[in-house]
């Protein structure tokens, strides 16, 4: 699930206004750089290229920290793919009658998004901005609650969605502010470097938490890793990157450099589980990936380690799934 490496990296700029939120912006920069950390650890290439951009070449932050060096609004973009982030502001309407705020938006309106090419990511009333530049028709989107009226009655023919996390409608990201930026970039990671890498960025930033696009939920890729200690993560590293490979509790223990006996001890102390049950536990949430992305219930069993369909709808059964891994696989 991982980026090929003839790929190019995808262009990410993040545009600022005099104010911007620093949480709106800071925290998926932070998510993206982590993630290319962890891509060239692992010998795979970036995958993000970070970019800063505004109206003017520097902007007062929301909390008076002056932002510098930015460059200007892309006049043209290349062949690579790229992302338009644009973050929230203070207050609880947003006011687009500054000069810099109308030159963003006059430069809006000129962008052409098309899924895969050229894409939106909104966060918090960045959404807001979005609508006046007249880009949200036809589009489901969210932002803050604060900004949920307003969002509707700038853009009256876009699906105004409240209660989420974030809302997912290619190619337009649109997320409910602050925090759940980051949530939507781990979102994105994933989709395009894997579960395992986004479960890796967002354990190195402490985000116990993974949330989705409908209800708040913890990813199973992240359960039982609310503990410090370091041989563990290696292992469910380890076995995360590659949840197919032939894992049993003496390899895992070779990789924590541990006995296999002790290897049980700490898991059940510090994860509060057996480490094969962990494994299945794991193994379940890559097939129910795999399967959720149109593979064959074969295929997924296949992809996630399991020996064979049997082994599958077994597990399906004993963690209590409803229906069939059958079920799982999206109408075509």
């Amino acid at each position: 699930m991982g980026a090929a490496v003839n790929e190019p990296p995808i262009r990410v700029v993040f545009v600022l206004l005099p104010d911007s939120l620093v949480l709106d912006w800071a925290g998926p920069a932070e998510a993206l750089r982590i993630a290319n950390q962890l891509l060239v650890a692992g010998g795979r290439p970036e995958r993000f290229r970070v970019e800063f951009a505004g109206p003017a070449p520097s902007a007062r932050s929301s909390v008076g920290v002056q932002i510098a060096g930015l460059s200007p609004l892309p006049v043209r973009w290349g062949p690579e793919p790229a992302w338009i982030v644009l973050v929230g502001q203070p207050g609880r309407r947003i006011d687009v009658g500054t000069p810099d705020a109308r030159a963003l938006l006059h430069w809006l309106r000129g962008q052409r998004f098309a899924a895969g090419r050229l894409e939106l990511i909104t966060v918090c009333a960045g959404a807001v901005l979005a609508a006046h530049a007249g880009v949200l028709a036809g589009r489901r989107a969210t932002t803050h609650h604060h900004h949920l009226q307003e969002l509707a009655e700038l853009e009256p023919h876009c699906d105004v969605v409240a209660n989420r996390v974030f809302v997912l409608d290619a190619p337009l990201y649109s997320s409910a502010g602050v925090t759940t930026g980051i949530d939507l970039v781990l979102h994105r990671i994933a989709a395009l470097c894997g579960e395992a890498l986004a479960a890796q960025v967002a354990q190195s930033m402490v985000v116990a938490l993974r949330r989705g696009p409908h209800d708040p939920e913890l990813s199973p890729f992240l359960a039982h890793r609310n503990h410090l200690h370091a041989a563990l993560h290696r292992v469910q590293d380890a076995v995360g990157e590659q949840p197919q490979a032939d894992w049993n509790v003496p390899r895992m223990a070779e990789v924590a450099h541990t006995s296999p006996r002790h290897l049980t001890r700490l898991f059940v102390e510090h994860a509060g589980i057996a480490p094969l049950t962990w494994l299945r536990q794991l193994r379940l949430a890559t097939a129910q990936a795999a399967l959720a992305s149109g593979a064959s219930v074969t295929r997924a069993a296949e992809q996630s380690g399991f020996g064979s369909d049997t082994q599958l709808r077994r597990a399906w059964r004993q963690f209590g799934l409803p229906g069939s891994p059958s079920d799982a696989v999206p109408a075509r």
